[in-house]
């Protein structure tokens, strides 16, 4: 009989369960590793949340110590209690972004925000020492001026540290389940109850605003309409004309377009989600150019506006606006309203004030900075495709001798609509405005005098509110004109207001269509789809409506100040014009509210906002048997 022996039987067990036991072993070590490993980053995760909340929190209160730091005024002891606060801000934000970086993984896509931390830290720890001389270096060379320097280098670093986390934590904010109009209304609320706060700081004015007139102000900025109620040029302090200013290029452009912008910048990357959400805000087809888009749009605005800014300051005379400081912050201030279409002046009677109302030059570029910004991006990127497309081919045939390759269809309908009623428009307003106010307010200028001024008339009534003439010496048939042309206003995606040209063009391509017994609407060979005509008449609709509303509330309320008046006001602010007959300061309380609610709907627009309150119906999947509706 076959006999197992003990030691041979002993060696085969070792060799057979001892490596299993080892890599029994080595698995549940690495497991145990692996946990450990993600416990960590879990921890890591969280801490890195904390420090970014901290920073928020720093970067919240720095800007709020600086809004108190220039807002009021104070004494020494307060002041010292200011550079103390100032002190810890920076430690915090020096600490939290120092953490940040030790914590943190460095990725491709997010060099840019880790680029900005590397080079905010050394500014900070500089800043530092120059508060607490901790290395002891003589900084006091100088002191003033050094001084001065250094608190401007650390409320422009509170501001930029704000800025960076609001505009990465926007991302966040923004998804797809997020609803656009509600974000996009949203947005703009919060904005003009900011600015009110901002205005209503004691260094903003020279004696001080009430509660209505700096929310009408802020109103006024953010929808970028130009009605005033108090004299922005006498009013205001620098420091207000500044927030203003501010109000104005975030509300011309939308502060969506900001943060969006500059937080996918500085965080490197976005969700879905947001390019969900932001296609929905700017009408672009194609995801993937959302971002692409957002940063053609900051960087044509400000090109735009330094352009402006640049033709302005030449048009100048040597003695307007003051010393040359006083001319580059008129030249500047000016041409950002006039992009924006705000209508918003440093000067107390608008353009028409005297020593202005003749410089035909300033007028020129103001009407073009108008015309531009009322436009539409959309449009700009068109005809700038066009432009390029023509170019590289032309190049082409005279350097390589290639033939020309053509592309059909670069302009599409929509620009090609656009433009046709803009010039329709500015030519058709230019026109009658010039043969119906020839003996009234354009009386006594010479010939150029009065074409420049029926031209600047056609161009400002369509949402822009600047006025070189005297609205009050209009002839009757004008002011119909003009109120007709605010009611149009701009373009879609434009700074400007009103229904749009679009919406008039389709209406009125649907009137004619009708009249020729066609059931549907063409147009160059394109068919314009139903649901533009749909809106179209959605939003002519609603427009009289709230007209309609305001002006029957403001009889009620205002009766006193005349039924043209104030018909003229609210096609004015619903327009986002800033045209007035001179009743605007005269309105009473309540009529300043019926007013501040136009302008809010004229800017957001009334159907955006009855969306933002329905849940949108993605898709019907029936249809009920149709029936004629009896028509006229």
């Amino acid at each position: 009989m076959f006999l197992l022996r003990p030691d041979i039987c002993g060696a085969c067990f070792g060799l057979i369960f001892v490596p299993y036991l080892l890599v029994l072993s080595v698995m549940s070590l690495r497991l145990k590793l692996f946990q450990l490993i993600n416990a960590v980053n879990r921890w890591r995760r969280r801490l890195l949340r904390w420090l970014d909340g901290l920073g928020i929190v720093a970067a919240v209160t720095g800007f709020l110590l600086l809004l108190y730091h220039i807002g009021f005024d104070h004494k020494s002891a307060q002041l010292l209690l200011i550079q103390k606060g100032y002190n810890i801000v920076l430690g915090i934000i020096l600490v939290s972004n120092l953490a940040g970086l030790t914590l943190s993984t460095w990725r491709v896509k997010v060099w840019k925000l880790r680029l900005a931390e590397l080079i905010m830290i050394p500014l900070v720890f500089l800043l530092l020492d120059l508060r607490v001389n901790f290395t002891g270096i003589d900084w006091s060379i100088g002191a003033a001026g050094l001084f001065l320097l250094r608190d401007i280098a650390v409320q422009l670093i509170i501001v930029f540290v704000l800025f960076v986390e609001i505009s990465t934590s926007s991302l966040r904010l923004s998804n797809r389940n997020s609803n656009p109009a509600r974000l996009f209304i949203g947005s703009f609320l919060f904005l003009i109850i900011f600015g009110a706060g901002l205005l209503m700081l004691p260094n903003a004015t020279y004696s001080g605003i009430a509660f209505t007139d700096a929310f009408f102000t802020a109103t006024s900025a953010v929808c970028v309409t130009g009605l005033i109620v108090v004299d922005t040029a006498t009013y205001f302090t620098p420091l207000g004309q500044g927030f203003i200013l501010i109000l104005i290029q975030l509300g011309g452009l939308g502060i969506m377009t900001f943060t969006s912008f500059f937080g996918y910048f500085f965080k490197g990357g976005s969700s879905f989600g947001n390019e969900f959400l932001l296609k929905e805000l700017l009408n672009e087809d194609k995801l993937g150019e959302i971002f692409r888009t957002l940063g053609k749009i900051i960087l044509i605005t400000f090109s735009i506006e330094a352009i402006g800014a640049v033709l302005i300051y030449q048009s100048l005379d040597q003695f307007q606006a003051g010393n040359q400081v006083g001319q580059i912050a008129f030249s500047v201030f000016h041409s950002i309203s006039a992009f924006c279409n705000a209508g918003f002046s440093l000067l107390s009677n608008n353009l028409s004030q005297e020593g202005y109302r003749f410089n035909y030059s300033l007028q020129l570029v103001i009407a073009l900075l108008i015309i531009a910004g009322g436009l539409g991006f959309p449009i700009v990127f068109n005809y700038y495709r066009l432009f390029r497309y023509y170019l590289v081919n032309r190049f082409r045939q005279l350097v390589f001798r290639k033939p020309y390759e053509h592309l059909p269809r670069i302009i599409n309908v929509n620009s090609r609509l656009v433009l046709l009623t803009t010039l329709l428009l500015l030519a058709g307003g230019f026109l009658l405005l010039f043969l119906l106010e020839y003996n009234y307010s354009l009386k006594g200028l010479s010939l150029q005098g009065k074409i420049t001024g029926a031209f600047f008339s056609s161009v400002t009534a369509r949402t822009a509110g600047f006025n070189t003439t005297d609205l009050t010496a209009m002839a009757p048939a004008s002011v119909l004109i003009v109120i007709f042309l605010m009611w149009v206003g701009a373009s879609p995606a434009s700074t400007g207001g009103g229904i749009k040209t679009t919406t008039f063009s389709v209406a009125l391509l649907n009137v004619l269509s009708l009249a020729r017994g066609k059931d549907r609407i063409e147009l160059k060979g394109r068919e314009i789809s139903n649901a533009s005509v749909r809106r179209a008449s959605a939003v002519i609709w609603l427009s009289l409506l709230v007209i309609g509303l305001a002006v029957f509330l403001l009889q009620l309320t205002d009766g006193h100040l005349g039924m043209k008046n104030l018909v003229f006001e609210t096609f004015s602010a619903f327009g986002t014009v800033g045209l007035s007959l001179g009743i605007t300061s005269q309105l009473s309380t309540s009529g300043r509210w019926i007013i501040i609610v136009v302008m809010f709907l004229g800017r957001v627009g009334t159907l955006t906002l009855i969306i933002g309150f329905f849940r949108k119906v993605r898709s019907l999947h029936y249809r009920y048997p149709a029936e004629n509706i009896m028509i006229n």
